[in-house]
């Protein structure tokens, strides 16, 4: 497993958008607060482009992460924002520099695609708040737990105790992210690989019908047989149809992996609502499951 190295003060991050086109007032809050943490940050070309939906042509995007990815001197990449775009450039992005010189790639959502090419690659990352969302109210302690772990190399969240969770202790490295990104991996050369991990689950704006036929699809791929664990983050914005499915999120869930024992804890405050702790990629870490509640924790 390679470590990026902690930041210090002074040094070089880049930010870009792989995806989806944002504004500048979008990041004024995250620029106030590298600077506030002593680092140079420096924005790609493309930051704030505009091509149709995305922050510039494929191109433009591919090129911003890439050359980020090659310049030794930046330590840090933070994806801007989410949305759609990246599996449009992830076949075309050359992440083998890392190998040589290691830096974290910080952000969730479509970013999810970018952490499991780099996690089949046993590159660490951090599924984290993004700069769009330094400016959203009650996000003090989600900046704090992201400068944490960037910089003192801990970290612990920490979920509400839920009566459907199952109970246990695991120690092992955490892959997943968003749902619908995770599906869309299968089949491809970075195909999510689940085999004594802990799965990390989140999504936004999806039917409950649309949530349980992905996790089918996750089961019938044999994604869910040989986990150490399972953490469901925020499934944000859920919605059902005039016929109702006839179950909740978390029958749903528990449906479909209560032939096995592995601990399960839901409602961890991670994902596209406020707050959203960061989580450590790929490194072993320690996820607890007990009666009050539920915690991951770790440091490196």
């Amino acid at each position: 497993m390679i470590l990026p190295p902690p930041l210090q003060p002074g040094d070089a991050v880049g930010m870009v958008a792989p995806s989806r086109l944002i504004k500048p007032d979008q990041v004024e809050q995250a620029l106030a607060t590298f600077n506030l943490w002593g680092l140079e940050v420096r924005r790609g070309s493309s930051l704030f482009g505009t091509y149709g939906y995305f922050a510039g042509t494929d191109e433009n995007r591919l090129n911003d992460l890439q050359n980020f990815i090659n310049d030794p001197e930046i330590k840090c990449i933070f994806c801007a924002r989410g949305g759609y775009g990246v599996t449009r450039i992830l076949d075309q992005l050359n992440l083998k520099p890392l190998l040589e010189t290691p830096k974290w790639i910080v952000g969730f959502s479509d970013i999810t695609a970018l952490h499991l090419a780099l996690g089949n690659l046993e590159i660490s990352s951090i599924h984290g708040l993004m700069p769009v969302q330094f400016g959203y109210f009650g996000a003090e302690s989600s900046i704090e737990s992201l400068r944490k772990l960037l910089f003192d190399r801990v970290g612990e969240v920490i979920a509400p105790y839920h009566s459907m969770n199952r109970l246990g202790k695991v120690n092992a490295p955490v892959v997943g992210g968003n749902l619908s990104l995770i599906v869309d991996s299968i089949g491809t050369k970075n195909e999510i690989q689940t085999r004594g991990k802990i799965l990390f689950l989140e999504e936004i704006d999806e039917y409950l019908y649309k949530i349980d036929r992905m996790l089918i699809q996750l089961k019938r791929a044999g994604k869910l047989d040989l986990l150490a664990g399972l953490m469901i983050g925020d499934f944000t914005q859920t919605k059902d149809t005039q016929i109702p499915f006839g179950q909740n999120l978390e029958q749903i869930i528990l449906a479909k992996v209560s032939q096995y024992d592995y601990p399960l804890a839901f409602s961890f405050p991670v994902g596209h609502e406020i707050p959203n702790h960061s989580i450590l990629m790929m490194k072993e870490i320690t996820l607890q499951v007990e009666y009050g509640h539920s915690r991951i924790f770790f440091s490196f």
